[in-house]
């Protein structure tokens, strides 16, 4: 099958293609430079911010995975519903057959962040010309390389103690990288879950807090977190940007979005793609292990 991935040099999307070329599909990794690209996939220039670029990127694709967003940006929003109206117009002209999202966990009935009532909009904006779209919800990823694994991590590593606002008591449910992946290929043939919304997570539910003293224990650090619950967001997004290498923009989004319980609420998911997830513990080993082999 010849697949599209659309953030194919990502944090998700570098994993995401081997796993699919390794099972013999033609990967199409679409990207604006392709000239640069080094990953797996046949390079293909394509910017979801430059509808005119669309079609030919997506030229006899059966399916697309849509691993994009402008976190960084002041009008992410925006930005974010604009290049999903553009990516489902170019999708449908191009005759896909199936989009597959990985879009953020929370409850709709919640007073969702904005950075989730994005991901939300940007789910419905992808099936508006009537394609499947299957989209697979997830809290926080853990993984070499990402924003909110690398916050944790360097948060670790950078304060022997912290003062940290009230989202530190918010429960999350971390998933390991390689979990993801799983599930997003796992989904790929799966008649049964086309045009479906699937929650997917580890097997913990933990407080931030927890995590941060489960990672210490690991690096065998030594930790001592003090809340203190009248911080503002805006003050916290600052201390973020000060102590890890986030800026303030993608720290106070994600602030913002850490008011929110991010749990597995239906995990029907584990039924049609049945395995076993790793434990955060696992996770954490596995993302430390890849920053080391990557850094010496």
């Amino acid at each position: 099958m010849r697949i599209l991935v659309a953030g194919a040099s990502g944090f998700v999307g570098r994993r995401l293609c081997p796993e699919l070329a390794s099972r013999h599909h033609d990967v199409r990794a679409m990207t604006r430079r392709p000239e640069t690209y080094t990953g797996v996939g046949t390079p293909v220039r394509g910017d979801v911010h430059e509808p005119d670029t669309l079609a030919h990127a997506m030229e006899g694709c059966e399916a697309a995975y849509y691993l994009v967003h402008s976190l960084a940006a002041k009008d992410f929003e925006q930005l974010d519903a604009d290049a999903a109206r553009s990516f489902a117009r170019a999708a449908a002209d191009a005759g896909v057959r199936r989009i597959i999202y990985l879009g953020g966990l929370g409850r709709d009935r919640d007073e969702l962040s904005a950075h989730l009532r994005s991901r939300r909009d940007v789910e419905r904006l992808l099936g508006s010309t009537g394609i499947p779209v299957t989209t697979l919800r997830a809290g926080i990823i853990v993984g070499h390389g990402g924003v909110s694994w690398e916050i944790t991590r360097q948060l670790v590593e950078h304060l022997p103690a912290m003062v940290t606002p009230r989202w530190v008591r918010t429960r999350t449910q971390p998933i390991a990288v390689t979990d993801v992946v799983r599930y997003l290929v796992g989904v790929l043939d799966l008649t049964e879950a086309a045009g479906r919304t699937f929650d997917i997570g580890g097997p913990e539910v933990l407080q931030y807090a927890t995590m941060l003293r489960r990672v210490a224990e690991i690096e065998r650090r030594r930790l001592v977190i003090v809340p203190i619950p009248m911080l503002s967001p805006q003050l916290s997004s600052l201390w973020l940007s000060l102590v890890t290498d986030v800026d303030t923009r993608t720290g106070r989004t994600l602030v913002d979005s850490m008011a929110n319980e991010v749990v597995v609420e239906d995990d029907s998911i584990r039924t049609i793609v049945p395995f076993e997830p790793r434990s955060f513990d696992a996770a954490v080993r596995e993302a430390l292990a890849e920053r080391a082999d990557q850094t010496s």
